[in-house]
Formats: C-alpha cells, sequence, structure tokens
C-alpha cells in the first residue's frame, strides 16, 4: 500500500502575503533573520497579518543551533502565539519548526520561503546543528499548514543565492525520483520539478525575474516530492559536511549531485529523465552520462566548485575528519531511503571522488 499527502494550502504569485490577512491571527510570531528585519520585510510581513499582537524574533543565523532554537522556544512559551510566520530561506523554516515544535501549544505555522531551495515550506523535515553536526528532526506535526510563495520577495536574490538554492532543488527532484518510498504521485512531482529549475536555472542566476516564480514554484513541488519519497546518500553526506564546515548546504549537493547520480544506479529512470530535459541518450547508459555531465557544465556555468577542495576544505581538514563525516552520514535517515544500500564503503568512495576534483 502507497499513500500520498499534501496538507499544506498554498498561496502562489505576485502579491500573495495578501493571504495572510485572511489567516485570522490574534498572537503573530514572525521568526527571521536581521536582514529582513533592517528591510522592513518583517514588519511588511506583519502589517498585512493585521494580528493583535505580534512578536518578532530575528535571530536567525545559517544552521539553526540547537541553543538558537532553545531562545526561540522560551518566547514561543512566553508570548504563545495562536500562529508562527517563518519568514526566510531554508534555516528561518528550520528554526520556526523547531520553536514550534518544542514550544508547545500548537500553533499554526505559516512559511514564506524567500529563496527557492529548501522546499522546507511543505516538509516534515528541519535541520538542526549540535557540536558541529546536523541532526534532521522530523515530525508530521511540523509541516507548515500554510505555505506562501510571493514572486515579489524574490527580486533582489544575488547570483550566487540562485546557485546554491536551485542546485538543492535539482538535488531534492533527483533523490525524491529515485527513493525507495517514491510513488507515481512523487516522481511526477519530482520530475517536473527537476526539468523547470535545470531549463530555466541559468537565466535565474544571469538575472531574469520572470522565470523566478516557475523556480520558486519548482522547490515546492520537489519539498512535498522528497517528503514523502525520502532523499538519499546526497543530503546523508551534505548534511555530515555542512556540520562540519559550515560550506552552504546546496554548494554541497552541487559538489555531490554528479557523483552521487553515477553511484546509485538508477539507470532507467535516471535516463528517462535525461532525455524529458533534453539532453537525449539512445541507450539508458548514454542518457545517464549525459545527464551527469549535464549537472557538471550547469554547476561551471553557475560558477559553483567542482569539489570540496574548490569549496575551501583543505586537504588536512578532511583527512582529520574523515572517519566522523562517515560516521555522521550513515547515521543520517536521509541515507536509509538511498535507492543502493548506503554503508561505509560507499560513503568512502563517494567522499574520495568529490575531495580534490
Amino acid at each position: 500500500m502507497e499513500k500520498f499527502e499534501c496538507s499544506t494550502k498554498i498561496y502562489t504569485g505576485c502579491g500573495a502575503l495578501d493571504a495572510l490577512g485572511h489567516l485570522q491571527i490574534r498572537r503573530l510570531l514572525v521568526v527571521t533573520d536581521p536582514y529582513f528585519m533592517k528591510s522592513g520585510t518583517a514588519n511588511t510581513v506583519a502589517q498585512k497579518a493585521k494580528a493583535e499582537k505580534t512578536e518578532f524574533f530575528d535571530g536567525v543565523k545559517p544552521d539553526p543551533s540547537v541553543e538558537l532554537v532553545a531562545q526561540g522556544t522560551n518566547l514561543v512559551r512566553q508570548f504563545q502565539p495562536d500562529t508562527i510566520v517563518a519568514l526566510g530561506g531554508g534555516s528561518a523554516m528550520d528554526c520556526a519548526k523547531a520553536m514550534a515544535y518544542f514550544g508547545g501549544g500548537n500553533p499554526r505555522l505559516v512559511a514564506i520561503p524567500t529563496t527557492s531551495g529548501s522546499g522546507s515550506e511543505v516538509t516534515d523535515f528541519a535541520i538542526l546543528t549540535h557540536n558541529r553536526v546536523k541532526h534532521p528532526l522530523i515530525q508530521e506535526n511540523i509541516r507548515p499548514s500554510v505555505a506562501i510563495l510571493d514572486e515579489d520577495l524574490l527580486q533582489a536574490l544575488p547570483a550566487g543565492l540562485v546557485a546554491d538554492a536551485g542546485f538543492d532543488v535539482l538535488s531534492h527532484a533527483l533523490e525524491a525520483l529515485v527513493a525507495t518510498h517514491a510513488t507515481g504521485f512523487t516522481r511526477a512531482l519530482a520530475t517536473e520539478a527537476f526539468c523547470v529549475t535545470f531549463t530555466h536555472l541559468k537565466a535565474s542566476f544571469r538575472g531574469e525575474l520572470s522565470v523566478r516564480g516557475k523556480i520558486h514554484e519548482a522547490a515546492t513541488m520537489a519539498g512535498i516530492a522528497f517528503s514523502q519519497a525520502g532523499l538519499g546518500v546526497c543530503h546523508g553526506l551534505s548534511h555530515a559536511l555542512g556540520g562540519a564546515f559550515h560550506v552552504p548546504h546546496g554548494r554541497l549537493n552541487a559538489i555531490l549531485l554528479p557523483a552521487v547520480v553515477g553511484c546509485n544506479q538508477s539507470t532507467h529512470l535516471y535516463g528517462a529523465l535525461a532525455r524529458q530535459v533534453g539532453l537525449g541518450g539512445s541507450t539508458d547508459t548514454m542518457a545517464v552520462r549525459n545527464l551527469k555531465n549535464g549537472l557538471i557544465r550547469l554547476r561551471r556555468e553557475l560558477q559553483l566548485p567542482g569539489s570540496l577542495l574548490e569549496a575551501g576544505i583543505s586537504r588536512t581538514q578532511l583527512i582529520q575528519h574523515r572517519q566522523t563525516l562517515i560516521d555522521a552520514a550513515l547515521k543520517d535517515p536521509c541515507c536509509k531511503t538511498n535507492p543502493v544500500p548506503v554503508d561505509a564503503p560507499f560513503v568512502t568512495e563517494l567522499l574520495d571522488a568529490v575531495s580534490h576534483g
């Protein structure tokens, strides 16, 4: 028996923030970072929500720590909001989800992503960092009840963030496509998300605003897909590396993804996807090769590193942390749904393949 569920109500398009005014919010807590507080975007969100009382938690940082979440959780318990709005990228989503989970009171969670990558606005996942290790929190009740995808929030995205986040979408889609819990529904969403993002990411990187709404929706599609199908070793090792070295998550996925495609041996599904996105291949084997090369070419065109060394992680650091990284990846729940069983030799081979190019 298979199950597919999407309980998040999604508002999309220009002006989608206006949906906040229809949610009948009494006590609002906005979880965001200092940038959106200083820019006035957090206040704009609060004004559109028309809440009776509003508080802000604007201390979100990349790779939110358990300690940061504890601070936010104390505010949740003191203020007792009926609605928590997460405004920002994946880190804001992760932080708000964990605050809602540990803070009690069952507040409604509204996600407003300002980047097109994590898909966290529709998932049961939150990633927290403790002692340089990333720990996934996976609970159905942290899935936001409302997601607002407003194109107006994407106008000023820097090119580097577009590239990092875009490869996050591609990795979500590719891993969900072949994950062990995949269904016809999740594969359809994963395929569409990959094709849209792969087709338009270069244009978005160059600053073409007209395509950003499409990628924004694709990121959410990929989020729905992987939340139910699962992910794989790309994310398992990416979480381990990100916890240890604080390289952006999407950038790590860009380094890992072509090698993961080669290791996972899901030839038929990868080959069909390569042909659907226009990369061709008269046989599945040739199509998979074209898919790997297409990802490498796109990575280069987006000026992303091709190895961990190019990303600023030294040989000495990799040697020093090698066993810790392997152990952390093997413990990561994302590896449980990889299409090929993940063991220490598998992770070691993958780590070696991406270390120095």
